[in-house]
């Protein structure tokens, strides 16, 4: 891939997964709502919502917290922007690491209780689910000898061949990632009773709205990820990329409305065994037959 085109790529990711994310995020709401024998809210209300998070009065019980915030919405639009730049997904994912860890000290300076026990949870997430993303860039690794985007795309055929373990281990993933139920412990959406908001109780105005944001960025990162299973050099493979990327994301939204959240111990445990039965296994294939 031409070094121009993938700079291109890159600054479209900036600019336009903002707006993919929201759309996405107004049609989960809606699907929801259908879900739940509801109407929902219009698609376009997450764009509301965050227009009306910036007008609000800048109010922070810690000035550290946007300072914080930004860096976490920073380095998320770094890693996308390297992903669909072609660049080393290696690097990619240390570079979404090191932006959870701002996200975890953004909650971590205001002294909560409420938000101090949603960071704690951030952790035991981030250890939760870092395997599996760590052995999907071993997976492509080891599949074409390279971890170069780039280098993935431009394979002969959809390295989901080779990899239906690492696939499954990674959309399993994708449940904590997009903090959906059973997996929503740091933010608790379903859980007010217990932590309020968890890790965004003390955001409000702007912080708040920067937080959402990047949990757009981060989930067209991550629907870019699920579609480096897809792509080839075939052309046609784009729109099935696409495709198998609205799947996934239904999948998330049904699993979401038809689970109830469970504890942090059963979240680790489920995730290390669904990880190493399938991408560790599907890891040992692929070293054999190479």
């Amino acid at each position: 891939m031409d070094f121009s085109i993938r700079i291109i790529i890159a600054i479209c990711f900036i600019v336009l997964a903002p707006f993919l994310g929201g759309l996405l995020e107004g049609c989960d709401r809606k699907i929801s709502a259908r879900m739940q024998r509801r109407i929902g809210p219009p698609i376009l209300q997450p764009f509301y919502d965050v227009t009306k998070l910036f007008k609000k009065q800048y109010v922070v019980v810690n000035r550290s917290v946007h300072f914080l915030l930004v860096s976490y919405m920073a380095l998320m639009v770094l890693t996308g922007a390297m992903l669909f730049g072609g660049t080393d997904l290696l690097m990619c994912f240390f570079v979404l690491s090191t932006a959870a860890t701002f996200l975890y000290f953004a909650a971590s300076v205001t002294n909560s209780p409420y938000t101090t026990i949603g960071a704690q949870r951030e952790l035991i997430q981030m250890m939760t689910y870092e395997p599996a993303v760590l052995l999907t860039a071993v997976g492509f690794y080891v599949a074409i000898g390279s971890f170069r985007a780039a280098d993935i795309v431009n394979s002969n055929y959809s390295l989901i061949v080779k990899m239906p373990g690492f696939f499954f281990a990674f959309v399993f993933i994708m449940t904590i990632k997009m903090r959906k139920a059973p997996f929503d412990l740091s933010t608790s959406h379903h859980a007010h009773q217990e932590l309020v908001k968890g890790i965004t109780t003390e955001m409000s105005g702007k912080n708040l709205g920067i937080f959402n944001i990047t949990e757009w960025y981060e989930n067209i990162f991550l629907l870019g990820v699920v579609a480096l299973f897809i792509l080839n050099r075939n052309p046609w493979s784009i729109l099935a990329a696409v495709i198998v990327d609205l799947v996934v994301y239904f999948i998330e939204i049904l699993i979401g409305n038809s689970n109830a959240r469970m504890k942090w111990e059963t979240m680790l445990k489920m995730t290390w065994i669904v990880t190493l039965l399938s991408a560790g296994v599907n890891l040992l294939v692929l070293m054999v037959i190479k």
